[in-house]
C-alpha cells in the first residue's frame, strides 16, 4: 500500500494526460531538440518534426488552428504544397520521380503548425537559443576538423565540415552572425559591455570561420545583402557609412590574410572564363546551363509548368543530342534556383505562389524588435540564397525556413494579439 501511494494514481495521470499545458511544454521540448538537431542530423530532424506534430494534437484548439490556417501566412505555403501535389497529374515523369518531387514541399505544412503552437507558447526564444549554441558548438568542431581533418564524421569531408556540407554550414554561420547583429546594437545603447562583448565575440568566430576555414560563395554574396538590410532598418546614415566603410576595410584585409578566401573568389571568374571558352565542366558553368535550359523549359509551358518531378526528365531529353561530358549535357533535377525550379514544375502559377509566400511572411515581420528581426533575416536570407540554390525545397536550409519564420511568425502574432485582449479585459 505504502509503494502504490507513492505513485499518481489513474485519476491524476489522466488529468496530465488532459492537461494542455503539460503538451505545450512537451511541443517545446521538442521544437528546442529539433532546432538544437539541424546543424547536425537529418534523420533525427525527421523524426523529431513527425513527434512534434503528434504532440500537438492532443491539445489542438481546432477554432484558433483554423484561424491560423486561414492567413495568408499560412495559405500560401499550404498552397504550394498542394500545388505540387496535384502537379503530379499533368507530369510526364514515372510516378516515383512525381511523388518524389512531392516530398521536398511536405516540410511546408509544418510552418502553419509552429504559427499556431508558438502564438501561445512562450518559450519560442529558447529555439532560437538552442539553435545559436548548437552552432556554435559547430564552429568549435569544424575549427578542429579544420586542423585534424581525421575528426570529421563525414567521409572525404571538405575542409573543416565536421557533418553535412559547407553550404548547409555557411547558411547557419551567416545567419547567426548577422542576427547578432541586433542584440549588440542593443545592448550597447543600454551600456551593457559585457553581454555585447560576449555576443561580439561569438560573431566574429563565425565571420572568422566563413573567412579561414570554410568559404561559400553563396553567403559571400548574402552577408552584405543581409547586413545592408540591418544598417537600412535599423541604423541611422552615418552609422550605416560608417559600417559599409569599415566592411570594406575588414573586406581587404581578409582577402590580404586568407588563402581561402583568395582562392574562392577566384573561381568566379576562372570559371566563368572556362565555360565560356568550353574549357571543361565548371560549378559556375553547370549553373549557367541548368538557368538557361530551365528557361526554355518554361517558356514550352509557362501557366502551369511540366507537372511534379519533370525536371530530371526535360534534361535529359536535352542531354540526348549532347555531349554527356560537358556541362551543357549534364542531367539535374535541381536547376539550382528556386524560381526556375518552380517555374519548370509548375509554371507562372507556381511562381506566383512562391513569391506570395515570400511577400506575406516579409510583411509578417514588419515592427522593431528582436523576434522580428529573426524572422526577417531568415526570409531575405532564403530569398536571396534561392537566387543560386532550391533553398525552400532543400532540406536543411528549408527546415531553417520553417522553423524561423514558424517559431517567429508565432511569436509576433503573439505579441500583437496580446494587448487587444488585455484591452478587451479590461473594457466596461
Amino acid at each position: 500500500m505504502s509503494a502504490l501511494a507513492g505513485h499518481p494514481g489513474p485519476a491524476l495521470l489522466a488529468r496530465r494526460w488532459r492537461d494542455p499545458a503539460a503538451w505545450r511544454t512537451t511541443v517545446d521540448v521538442v521544437a528546442i531538440l529539433l532546432a538544437a538537431s539541424l546543424p547536425w542530423s537529418t534523420s533525427l530532424v525527421s523524426i523529431l518534426g513527425v513527434v512534434m506534430l503528434i504532440t500537438m494534437v492532443p491539445y489542438l484548439d481546432l477554432e484558433r488552428l483554423l484561424e491560423i490556417l486561414k492567413r495568408p501566412i499560412s495559405l500560401a505555403p499550404i498552397a504550394l504544397f498542394v500545388l505540387a501535389l496535384v502537379g503530379t497529374l499533368w507530369s510526364d515523369a514515372a510516378w516515383g520521380a512525381r511523388l518524389y518531387a512531392v516530398g521536398p514541399a511536405a516540410k511546408l505544412l509544418v510552418l502553419p503548425a509552429l504559427l499556431y503552437h508558438f502564438q501561445r507558447s512562450e518559450r519560442g526564444l529558447w529555439v532560437f537559443t538552442a539553435f545559436l549554441a548548437s552552432c556554435v558548438l559547430m564552429v568549435v568542431m569544424s575549427t578542429a576538423v579544420a586542423y585534424n581533418p581525421a575528426l570529421a564524421l563525414k567521409a572525404n569531408a571538405d575542409r573543416g565540415i565536421f557533418v553535412k556540407n559547407y553550404i548547409d554550414q555557411g547558411q547557419e554561420f551567416s545567419l547567426c552572425a548577422v542576427a547578432l547583429a541586433y542584440p549588440i546594437a542593443q545592448l550597447l545603447r543600454a551600456r551593457r559591455f559585457v553581454p555585447a562583448g560576449l555576443l561580439t565575440a561569438i560573431m566574429i568566430a563565425f565571420l572568422a570561420n566563413m573567412i579561414f576555414v570554410v568559404v561559400s560563395r553563396t553567403a559571400l554574396v548574402t552577408i552584405p545583402i543581409l547586413l545592408a538590410v540591418f544598417g537600412l532598418i535599423h541604423l541611422k546614415w552615418r552609422a550605416n557609412l560608417l559600417i559599409a566603410v569599415s566592411a570594406v576595410v575588414i573586406g581587404l584585409a581578409a582577402w590580404s590574410v586568407s588563402p581561402q578566401l583568395q582562392q574562392k573568389l577566384s573561381t568566379f571568374t576562372q570559371q566563368y572564363q572556362d565555360y565560356r571558352n568550353d574549357r571543361g565542366t565548371t560549378s559556375i558553368g553547370e549553373r549557367l546551363e541548368f538557368w538557361r535550359k530551365s528557361l526554355r523549359f518554361f517558356a514550352e509551358a509557362p501557366v502551369i509548368g511540366h507537372g511534379s518531378g519533370s525536371t530530371r526528365h526535360l534534361f535529359e531529353l536535352a542531354a540526348a543530342s549532347e555531349r554527356a561530358d560537358l556541362s551543357a549535357g549534364a542531367v539535374v533535377g535541381n536547376p539550382h534556383n528556386q524560381t526556375l525550379n518552380v517555374a519548370v514544375q509548375w509554371g507562372t502559377l507556381g511562381i506566383v505562389i512562391l513569391y506570395a509566400m515570400w511577400a506575406v511572411h516579409l510583411l509578417l515581420f514588419r515592427g522593431d524588435g528582436l523576434v522580428p528581426w529573426i524572422g526577417l533575416l531568415v526570409v531575405v536570407q532564403n530569398i536571396f540564397t534561392s537566387l543560386f540554390n532550391s533553398h525552400i525545397f532543400d532540406f536543411h536550409e528549408g527546415w531553417m525556413y520553417v522553423i524561423g519564420v514558424g517559431v517567429a511568425g508565432g511569436m509576433v502574432l503573439r505579441s500583437r494579439t496580446k494587448p487587444a485582449a488585455e484591452q478587451g479585459a479590461v473594457a466596461p
